[in-house]
């Protein structure tokens, strides 16, 4: 298969890694206290899954740590470009199958892990058996429990461990192969103690991501013919053309073998106008479930990745799968995908979040998981009785997970529809060109292309970093307002946001220019606040509707959503006019 820089993975595994350094040694299990252990891996998600499980090794110079790749996966060449950046040394699978481990960890049972030597302790992948797939075993038996997998594991493979994360889980493979299931036991799942252990992190993980008060709305998306984005690979785009940009933020979560499958610049293109409209696309070994952590509803289809954002907290979830083909009857998933809303099409996505009651969520979530909190324990006791040795003193937890970088790109230029009602003025934004055309189009310049700046209504710009040249040049705010509608004779209005908040605007064929202040807006223990930018559309609205000009104060209501913003409109004073922008 080709790698992302055109190599191709050869049949062994081999393929240097990003430092040159590749592992070496004598071929011999370790000694004494030493001991080596081999993290092997068919593909990019059973890798993520294994490094997981490093932290039960922490600190302990005892443990050697290698990686190699399990060949025979169309998607294993994201998992040696995984492996290279975080610095692992890697054995050659043919120069593994050579040699012997004290421990031989995998997260998959497929591929011929029997040919490694040592001791197998095998994870799970994914939360729970919830699929079948077409080529794996048997039609009726979920992915990793087919009775040619769970063969080699009960005969061919030494199996000392299957770790699991639910009893169920343990009663599945025993029905499936009751001689496989002697080294079954539960353990918990360790992606979702990190998941938990990040929970008091959701305030910065949505800070990182721009959040701020919209809802915060994911799309999971597993791999395969039945997936969210094989199935609907327009509803990202749709849905970022309903939904208001300052309402709702939108993130989509790719399963690894989706993004191995296409590469990560062609998956990029095809959600081109999604991502152009500021949606978040996380990287697929951590910060998916960081993104989960700061989600406020989840739409999904029936890959598990939904069941680590319900055992988090009962949150609305929203289902794009019919039911049948790939589901198990009867699994955590259709538990969770039978009682959950079901959505047709893009327009209806508000409703079926409101139509979403708690309880699936719940119910889904014990279905998977065994009640949490202390597997990284149990499977630090397990491996280490296996390794022979005694565990290091020091307290190993649940590293928690890191902070998600914010949207490759963030619109610049809004289509604003604005509606003037006894309550106020009503302000919803989409991204230029994702939505239907509004009152007026609100470009920033500077940060839009100069088309669209061209084709403002209203024109606005922020305030510039501060400048480190030793002879600095910059325009006042009422001087840039005055070259912009020089400069720009399709513009009605011109503003600047500076940097101290408010915002200071001038409207073609007014002899003043006029100050915004806006008002922060209590909730409950929180402060709400808006965006000059956002207010600006409102009075923008207000000043070139037939209604007298204000010569004195005036109070305006800017209302966003179900929010209502009090914005304070009246003439700038002469230290505005002239202030540094």
């Amino acid at each position: 298969m080709a790698t992302g820089d055109g190599r191709r993975a050869t049949g062994d595994g081999r393929r240097a890694t990003g430092d040159g350094r590749r592992a070496t040694g004598d071929g011999r299990r370790a000694t004494g206290d030493g001991r080596t252990v081999l993290f092997a891996a068919r593909s990019a998600v059973a890798l993520y899954r294994l490094l997981d499980v490093l932290p039960v090794f922490s600190g302990d110079d005892r443990v050697t740590r290698l990686f190699t790749l399990v060949p025979g996966s169309d998607f294993g060449a994201d998992a040696l470009t995984a492996i290279d950046a975080l610095g692992g040394r890697t054995v050659p699978w043919g120069e593994a199958c050579g040699r012997s481990y004290d421990l031989v960890v995998a997260a998959s049972p497929k591929g011929d892990l029997r040919l490694l030597r040592g001791p197998h302790v095998l994870l799970p992948h994914g939360a729970g058996f919830n699929k079948s797939i077409a080529g794996e075993g048997s039609a009726d038996s979920a992915s990793g429990l087919g009775p040619a997998f769970l063969r080699r594991a009960a005969h061919d493979a030494p199996i000392a461990l299957h770790a699991l994360a639910h009893p169920d889980q343990v009663a599945k493979v025993a029905e499936a192969n009751p001689r496989a299931a002697r080294h079954a036991k539960v353990v918990g799942d360790l992606t979702l103690e990190r998941v938990l252990a990040s929970s008091s992190l959701r305030d910065g993980y949505r800070a990182a991501l721009g959040t701020g008060a919209r809802k915060l709305l994911a799309l999971a998306s597993t791999w395969g013919p039945e997936s969210l984005l094989r199935r609907h690979p327009g509803l990202p785009a749709q849905l970022a053309a309903r939904l208001p940009y300052d309402e709702y933020q939108l993130a989509l979560i790719v399963h690894p073998n989706e993004r191995s499958r296409l590469g990560t610049y062609e998956l990029t293109e095809r959600l081109s106008p999604a991502l152009d409209a500021g949606m978040v696309l996380p990287d697929p070994h951590e910060e998916w479930a960081s993104v989960l952590v700061a989600a406020d509803a989840l739409v999904t289809d029936h890959g598990s990745t939904a069941l680590y954002f319900c055992a988090a907290r009962d949150r609305p979830v929203v289902s794009v799968h019919p039911g049948g083909g790939e589901l198990i009857p009867g699994s955590p998933m259709s538990v969770l995908l039978d009682r959950a809303p079901r959505l047709e099409r893009a327009e209806e996505i508000v409703d079926a979040l409101r139509a979403y009651r708690p309880g699936p969520a719940r119910a889904a979530a014990r279905a998977a998981f065994a009640p949490p909190g202390d597997a990284v324990d149990k499977l630090r006791t397990e491996m280490y009785a296996l390794l022979g040795l005694t565990p290091p003193a020091h307290e190993v937890t649940p590293r928690t997970l890191p902070v998600p970088a914010p949207a490759l790109r963030v619109p610049a230029a809004f289509d604003v529809q604005a509606r003037t009602t006894a309550a106020g003025v009503r302000i919803t934004r989409h991204p230029a060109g994702a939505g239907p055309p509004g009152h007026h189009l609100a470009v920033e310049h500077g940060a839009a292309g100069e088309r669209l700046a061209r084709s403002a209504g209203l024109l606005y710009r922020r305030a510039l970093p501060a400048s480190a040249a030793p002879v600095d040049r910059a325009w006042t705010a009422d001087g840039w307002t005055r070259h912009a509608l020089s400069a720009y004779p399709g513009c009605r209005s011109a503003a600047v946001v500076p940097a101290n908040g408010g915002a200071l605007l001038r409207v073609r064929g007014h002899e003043q220019a006029y100050a915004v202040q806006v008002e922060p807006r209590p909730e409950e223990d929180r402060i709400v606040r808006l965006d000059p930018a956002v207010a600006l559309s409102a009075v923008h609205a207000r000043l070139v509707s037939p209604e007298p000009v204000p010569d004195s104060p005036v109070m305006l209501n800017c209302l966003i959503g179900d929010r209502t913003f009090r914005l304070t409109l009246r003439p700038a004073t002469d230290p505005e006019a002239a202030q540094a922008i």
